[in-house]
């Protein structure tokens, strides 16, 4: 596993490194030399297997730190709201919310830590609604996994890391697909 430390000069710079770099891109802006720790580490999750991954290293840099962790999934109401399938958008909303509830509860399972995680399950844009939860629990560290697509693929889906990156409060450690 290569592990990559991306201090950004610019946004284009951590984003370069996102698609550039195999392993792990950490992007850590500090002003006038302040110290970084990561007493709180928010993961997020969606249920793929690169999320899996990603949840795996943040659990276990919060267990070797002693970090507090909140693990964060986010049900985009987008490809619900334009079904035509003829159940409600807010009823197939609803089941994906406690499909989301489940799933964090498998990763609190697996984080053995001193303190249960915390658990947010969100309805939105899952960029903006990570940021906001980073925001609102005061997180130190996001922990979101990335397949690393660039060019016109990323155009295409949107990339929920590269969002994050853009607009967190806190340094970012996106975890890459493992080779």
């Amino acid at each position: 596993m290569i592990y990559s430390v991306v201090r950004p000069v610019a946004d284009d710079v951590c984003t370069a490194g996102l698609r550039d770099l195999a392993g792990f891109v950490a992007c850590i802006s500090c002003q006038g030399g302040a110290s970084v720790s990561f007493r709180r580490i928010l993961i997020a999750v969606d249920g793929s297997p690169l999320s899996a991954h990603a949840a795996d290293v943040g659990i276990e840099l919060a267990r070797s730190l002693g970090s507090n962790l909140a693990l964060i999934h986010v049900v985009d109401p987008a490809p619900y709201v334009a079904s035509e399938s003829g159940i409600p958008a807010t009823d197939i909303i609803a089941v994906a919310e406690q499909n989301g509830s489940r799933l964090l509860a498998e990763y609190r399972a697996r984080a053995t830590l001193q303190a249960p995680p915390m658990e947010f399950v969100r309805v939105g844009t899952p960029a903006a609604e990570i940021v906001d939860a980073a925001t609102e629990w005061h997180a130190d560290l996001i922990v979101i996994g990335s397949h690393g697509r660039g060019g016109v693929s990323r155009l295409l889906l949107g990339s929920v890391a590269e969002g994050v990156m853009r607009h967190a409060p806190c340094p970012v450690l996106v975890v890459r697909a493992q080779a």
